[in-house]
């Protein structure tokens, strides 16, 4: 993957992927993160154009972070993604892409309005820095634009041995397990409560939770119970969810990047 020259300030831009060259240079960016830096694959991931893709692709909105800086013409522009999936484009694919995982018995019975996030990622040259905050920004307006109450996802553990992980899966468990009404399980049923608290170095742990899951808890989040072991992806995967009704205002204010 091509780095771009060091620009202390890229003039992103974050739209709706609304052509077929953004959603390649999004499932290129996709390949480079989530199967050549971390190892992942699956049945429709394309190796010799180095796209990570799969069947829920199409009913999903591709929120992408632009830098005009980069190529277009090479597919490279694309520097940060999120797909983002409403009921009804769930409903056209038949299911949420989560489903497969987790069953989300209650959120559907909240009878709530819900928004999937998957496949979030930022280019390596890009982290650190203003591009989650940009891609977090468009989210909020759309989540605001859609009327979402809740959102949830998969995220992921880089790895599938959960004994390697028991110490950040059994504190996610104790310490930031969802509501009742929210707490969706794990099909393929993996125990997150690994150790007990007590047992738990709880700065140790907190520094195996990959940054994103890290964000989503400082924001108000919580996981669901139980953990779902990937193979085909490599990874060891819980469920986030976010309430919006449950953020007080300073959770509010920071997802929503400083905004009233």
């Amino acid at each position: 993957m091509t780095k771009p020259a060091a620009r202390p300030d890229p003039e992103f831009r974050v739209r709706l992927a609304t052509d077929e060259r953004d959603r390649l240079a999004a499932q290129r960016l996709r390949y480079a993160v989530f199967v050549e830096e971390l190892g992942g694959s699956g049945p429709l991931v394309d190796h010799a154009a180095r796209l990570e893709r799969d069947r829920f692709d199409p009913f999903f909105d591709h929120l992408v972070l632009v830098d005009p800086a980069r190529d277009a013409a090479a597919l490279d522009h694309v520097v940060g993604v999120y797909r983002v999936m409403r009921p009804e484009q769930a409903a056209a694919a038949g299911q949420f892409y989560s489903e497969d995982e987790y069953d989300l018995a209650p959120l559907h019975a909240s009878g709530r309005r819900m928004l999937e996030l998957g496949r979030s990622c930022v280019h390596p040259c890009y982290r650190g820095g203003a591009a989650m905050f940009h891609l977090w920004r468009a989210l909020a307006d759309y989540v605001a634009t859609h009327e979402i109450e809740i959102l949830f996802g998969v995220a992921s553990f880089h790895g599938t041995d959960p004994q390697a992980l028991a110490e950040p899966l059994s504190l996610l468990h104790h310490r930031h397990l969802a509501p009742i009404d929210l707490r969706v399980r794990a099909r393929d049923f993996q125990r997150m409560d690994l150790l007990p608290e007590a047992a738990i170095d709880r700065r140790r742990a907190m520094l195996q939770v990959p940054a994103l899951i890290k964000a989503y808890l400082r924001l108000g989040g919580f996981v669901g119970e139980g953990a779902f072991v990937d193979h085909a992806f490599n990874t060891t995967d819980v469920c986030l969810l976010m309430d919006t009704a449950r953020l007080n205002e300073r959770q509010a204010a920071l997802y929503r990047g400083g905004r009233a």
